[in-house]
């Protein structure tokens, strides 16, 4: 048993290694061209942007590492079973569970490191990142805007943005889709909250202040006398001027979700909901970092028996496979990851739903190739 075992690690490894350079170098490609963009039309010195370059790689792993993963699993055992070894190890009285089980080992120890990954390294590489961004130079106002997150750039404000687009006539990203802006009012007391449906910059000469101009909304206005109670007030047009933060002044970032681990965020939870803030797009980014991280034991979970039954050594139906089933994966992740954020389902289903679909798939076909 030993000695199979040590062959079918070899055979997954080769694939695997293989597997791991070409998605790195693919992904790599595309993002390089930007960088390169940064030496050539804003005169950045080589060294900043490969440091940039270095910070990327670790956010890549966490996507590539699973496709690896899944890759390898399909062509190893498709190999195997074309060849009719599989069939042979079986004949010999060898469960086709214990052939399977070191790949699964493999998994689980796999989502462990990307745990840790996603948790510990990441949050740091993003956040080097933007103070590297800082150092040379390329940082604006705008730019610490970003979609899908809070955002805490600003003077007594919080902004929280569904989508940012670019206007077609500046060619600046600038507009803005489904805003809210949160206006802390003190401890265990509820925020002003603004609603608006599209929201746009107004340049200003001074780049430490950003007029906000919003239309189509309602602001939840405090009443003074009263201060647990609220006006509704609609508006067609709002302009709202938004300080950024003294950060410039001070050493240190703030920083952004992105940047947290999960303990991290669990505190700004905390802090949030004892303003009244909606906490959900924090809840659903750290069930994102332990779920993304669990799909490299799902795709082994999934590949390994579909690998067997499939039958097939052809390396480019095995290629087109792996990538039916990543692209089906990541649809189904961001499909139940809107409904998280819209408050549709709970975070911890929604964000955890790809993987049971896929993981309930994988035992089904353990199963039937188990009693075949």
């Amino acid at each position: 048993m030993r000695i199979l075992r040590n062959y079918l690690l070899k055979e997954f490894s080769l694939p695997f290694i293989f597997s791991l350079a070409v998605l790195i170098f693919v992904m790599l490609i595309g993002n390089l061209v930007k960088l390169v963009e940064l030496i050539i039309t804003r005169g950045v010195n080589f060294f900043s942007v490969l440091k940039l370059f270095f910070f990327l790689i670790p956010y890549l792993l966490t996507y590539v590492i699973p496709i690896a993963v899944l890759t390898a699993a399909l062509l190893s055992l498709s190999r195997l079973s074309s060849d009719n070894e599989i069939l042979a190890i079986r004949a010999s009285g060898i469960h086709i569970f214990k052939l399977i089980l070191p790949l699964i080992i493999i998994g689980v120890i796999t989502s462990l490191f990307l745990v840790i990954l996603n948790d510990r390294i990441i949050p740091k590489a993003h956040y080097a990142s933007r103070k590297t961004l800082i150092d040379i130079g390329i940082k604006n106002p705008t730019a610490a805007l970003e979609a899908g997150t809070f955002i805490n750039s600003f003077q007594n404000y919080v902004l929280f943005i569904y989508s940012i687009e670019k206007n077609k006539q500046t060619g600046e990203r600038n507009i803005l889709n489904n805003v809210r802006i949160y206006e802390p009012q003190g401890k265990d007391r509820p925020s002003r909250t603004i609603i608006a449906r599209h929201g746009e910059f107004v340049s200003l000469p001074d780049k430490k202040v950003i007029k906000l101009k919003l239309t189509d909304g309602t602001s939840d206005e405090p009443d003074i006398n009263k201060p647990g109670e609220f006006f509704k007030l609609n508006f067609k047009t709002y302009y709202i001027t938004l300080a950024m933060a003294a950060g410039d002044e001070k050493k240190t970032i703030e920083k952004k979700p992105k940047d947290m681990t999960i303990e991290e965020l669990k505190e700004q939870i905390r802090e949030f909901k004892s303003q009244g803030i909606e906490t959900t797009p924090l809840v659903t980014q750290i069930h994102q970092k332990l779920a993304l991280a669990f799909s490299a034991f799902v795709f082994i979970l999934l590949g390994s028996p579909m690998a067997i039954i499939s039958h097939r050594r052809e390396k480019t139906l095995n290629f087109g496979l792996a990538f039916l089933i990543v692209v089906f994966y990541y649809l189904l992740l961001i499909g139940f990851e809107s409904l998280s954020l819209q408050g549709h389902l709970p975070p911890a289903l929604g964000i955890w739903m790809p993987n049971i679909i896929f993981s309930i798939l994988g035992l089904m076909l353990m199963i039937k190739l188990c009693v075949s």
